[in-house]
């Protein structure tokens, strides 16, 4: 690599550190804003600002030149300094690649293990590369790289998944035991104590983990800090005790507040203190290494010998990063998808879309602990377990505009996460930010009950997808910079170019990814009911609702039919995607039912009597439309015969009845206008005989050979499902027509809703 490269490929690093900072905030930012978040413990924009003040102050505390990025994963004096920018480059184009993927699709991954596997998977690359062209022996590579500090991070990380979450479920339990559900009405009595030992173990966590590597502070004072900490922690312990317990007595101020808020700023601060080094380290030692190496002689052959030693990062280049932090930390969308993940799987109402499905290993988990705690029950008496129930009992008051926990698991959360982080940096093991908090906020839904029988299981596929992606995040980090590295050392500027094109292409094409996905997620939003108090206005959104729903129908059956006739595989396999779209709608409509009836509090149950079979309209119509496609696209997909020319004008015939029915149907609940069954019924009844008559013409079909099985099959399974979805479109409206009879054609508030609503 010539020295015109090597200005080049740094400029590189130095424009990616700031792309890294973006997509690494987007990831880490949930590690310290899901507490506060999930329990709305202020407005997001209080939130926001507490945070970013503990990012700055944290950029104060950074340990200046990272090491890991240095020396912490390969020994920089086997290595030249065009070497180490190539190793560099490959980890921060993996980075950006793999922290944005991550972002997209809203799931949590570490910062630490992604830098760690990426420095690693290079160092291996380069090491194997020089080990070939020396013609030495493959195991001299271990001489290149840190073996021992890679597997103690490992070893690490791994234990603190397991600890993490025993020590937030424990925890949680005691508290919820100490306090109920009703935890208000228990804080003057506990309050002061919880308080200060919150408030102990922030501290704890600030000091140990924040201020131990703080450039302000000289050798002596950290040692002094270190070893004075019990005496420090019983002060704040007994000071913040007594200031907290003279709120709650004297000024019945809601302690928990405080401390989540403190909690946040805390872990704000380490954040930006010590995961700095994921972000800007790579960029940093490959500038101090360029640095070194122009002011010797030959620079291209320079061996990094001074990046073993210690090297202070400039302070304006701190913040710099740290602002571009703060930045992200307001306005990037995908931080929020990514919160949204943790704040929906540890959320106490088991009402609502689960994000995840379920999978075997879930589900034999669920039963496993499910059996386990069924025998374990009995180990304890009768009088322990009544007092248990007692105390975790918790009164429904079907309040839809509630927090997705309350603040005393929100201050366990950040209690137990600051605690195990500490404890872990006192015996210097090296962990991860994110594992810790994710599991401790696990470990506490676990253990306050959030994960009940109807969502445990898709809770768990949830816990275990996003473990999942953490083993995925090592594999997928090593791997693609091992290639990334070999890439750019065989192709030089070539590689280099062609790997900052593939990057930003897939930036670019996740960024379109994200955008649908939000669409879909603001779609669900519209169906949201949850700010909505009063019956009549719920019930209009509820028609609205069930509109949107049948012109969703509509546009698919025609635009996916299109489709199938044109063999085009994309569109039938958007289409098939679109099915999870439609039978979560369903969902969702029929769980605002239930909602609007709350709201509505009638006393007579008979009133209730149309609802299912309204609700099997709806889950009718979203069978057919899943049975449609799902045949369409497994006939194209696997090249079977197209339809004949005559079946797609027949079935395009039957197609256009249908949308007919729909368009009607959906017009009236949307647009309230008069019902016309006269009108539908007819529509219904035309497409019902050209059905008759296609279905005659089929036979024909078949007894002369013209149409082979497999496009039967097909032909008669289209017909049949739209027969079904316009027969369910006319029942829908045959009852909400009943119902307006009965009132002598006024809107009844009851009976019209409950029909329209499903």
């Amino acid at each position: 690599m010539s020295i015109e490269v090597c200005y080049f490929a740094i400029a590189i690093l130095i424009l990616f550190a700031a792309f890294d900072l973006m997509v690494g905030v987007s990831n880490d930012a949930a590690n310290f804003l899901n507490s506060s978040i999930g329990s709305r413990v202020a407005p997001l924009k209080v939130i926001l600002i507490i945070a970013s003040l503990g990012i700055i102050v944290g950029v104060c505390f950074s340990s200046g030149m990272m090491e890991v990025a240095r020396k912490g994963i390969f020994h920089p004096q086997f290595f030249t300094m065009p070497e180490l920018v190539m190793l560099f480059l490959a980890v921060m184009f993996t980075d950006v690649l793999l922290l944005d993927l991550f972002n997209t699709y809203g799931m949590p991954t570490s910062t630490t293990v992604s830098i760690v596997f990426e420095l690693l998977g290079a160092a291996v690359a380069m090491s194997l590369i020089k080990v070939i062209a020396a013609g030495a022996s493959l195991s001299t590579i271990a001489t290149y790289i840190n073996t021992a500090k890679a597997l103690t991070i490992i070893f690490g990380i791994l234990i603190s998944i397991v600890v993490a979450f025993a020590f937030g479920a424990i925890v949680q339990f005691f508290a919820r035991l100490a306090f109920t559900f009703d935890y208000k009405a228990k804080l003057k009595t506990w309050g002061g104590i919880w308080g200060g030992l919150a408030l102990a173990s922030i501290t704890l966590f600030i000091l140990l983990k924040g201020a131990k590597s703080a450039t302000f502070i000289s050798a002596e004072e950290a040692k002094w800090i270190k070893g004075h900490s019990l005496e420090i922690l019983l002060s704040v312990f007994l000071i913040a005790g007594l200031f907290f317990q003279m709120l709650c007595s004297v000024f019945n101020v809601n302690v928990l507040k405080p401390i989540i808020l403190i909690g946040t700023f805390a872990l704000a601060l380490a954040f930006a203190a010590n995961d700095l080094v994921n972000f800007i380290g790579v960029p940093l030692a490959a500038l101090s290494s360029f640095t070194v190496a122009l002011s010797s002689v030959d620079p291209l052959s320079l061996t990094m010998d001074a990046l073993a030693g210690k090297v202070r990062s400039d302070t304006y280049l701190l913040t710099i990063a740290g602002g571009i932090m703060v930045i992200t930390l307001w306005f990037s969308k995908k931080a929020r998808t990514v919160s949204q993940t943790e704040v929906g799987l540890a959320r106490q109402e088991e009402e609502g879309i689960e994000r995840f499905n379920s999978i075997a290993p879930a589900r034999m988990l669920v039963r496993t602990v499910s059996a386990f705690f069924q025998s374990a029950k009995f180990i304890f008496p009768r009088s322990f377990r009544k007092i248990v129930k007692r105390r975790f009992s918790r009164v429904n008051n079907y309040n839809d505009d509630k927090p997705s926990f309350d603040l005393l698991r929100a201050s366990v959360n950040l209690m137990v996460a600051s605690a195990v982080i500490s404890f872990a940096t006192s015996l210097k093991l090296p962990l991860s930010t994110t594992y810790v908090t994710f599991m401790v906020a696990m470990g506490s839904s676990f253990s306050d009950q959030a994960w009940g029988r109807d969502t445990a299981v898709y809770r768990v596929t949830g816990v275990l997808t996003v473990i999942g992606g953490w083993f995925m995040t090592a594999f997928l980090a090593f791997s693609v910079a091992f290639i990334f590295a070999w890439i750019i050392h065989t192709l030089e500027l070539y590689g280099i170019l062609l790997l900052l094109a593939l990057v930003v292409f897939s930036v670019w094409k996740t960024n379109r990814t994200h955008k649908v996905r939000m669409k879909d997620a603001q779609d669900k939003m519209i169906f949201n009911l949850e700010n909505i108090k009063h019956a009549p206005k719920a019930i209009e959104h509820t028609y609205r609702h069930t509109a949107m729903y049948l012109r969703e129908l509509r546009i698919g059956f025609d635009s996916g039919l299109e489709a199938l006739f044109a063999e085009n595989l994309d569109e039938l396999r958007s289409r098939r995607g679109s099915v999870k779209k439609i039978e979560t709608w369903s969902d969702i409509i029929t769980a605002n039912v239930y909602k609007v009836f709350r709201l509505l509090e009638v006393k007579d149950l008979a009133a209730y009597r149309d609802y299912s079979q309204t609700n099997r309209c709806l889950q009718n119509m979203a069978e057919s439309y899943r049975d449609v496609f799902y045949r369409a696209y497994r006939h194209v997909s696997a090249h079977h015969r197209g339809l004949l020319s005559v079946q797609i004008l027949e079935l395009r015939k039957t197609k256009d009845c249908l949308c007919d029915v729909l368009l009607e149907v959906e017009t009236t609940l949307d647009m309230k206008t008069p019902v016309n069954l006269k009108s539908v019924r007819g529509k219904q009844k035309k497409l019902n005989d050209l059905i008759e008559e296609l279905n005659l013409d089929q036979i024909k079909r078949v007894r002369n050979r013209s149409s082979k099985t497999r496009l039967t099959i097909l032909f008669y399974a289209i017909i049949g499902n739209f027969r079904r979805v316009a027969r369910q479109n006319v029942r829908l409206l045959e009852i909400y027509s009943q119902s307006l009879s009965d009132k002598g054609g006024d809107v009844p508030v009851l009976k019209t809703e409950q029909v329209l609503v499903n």
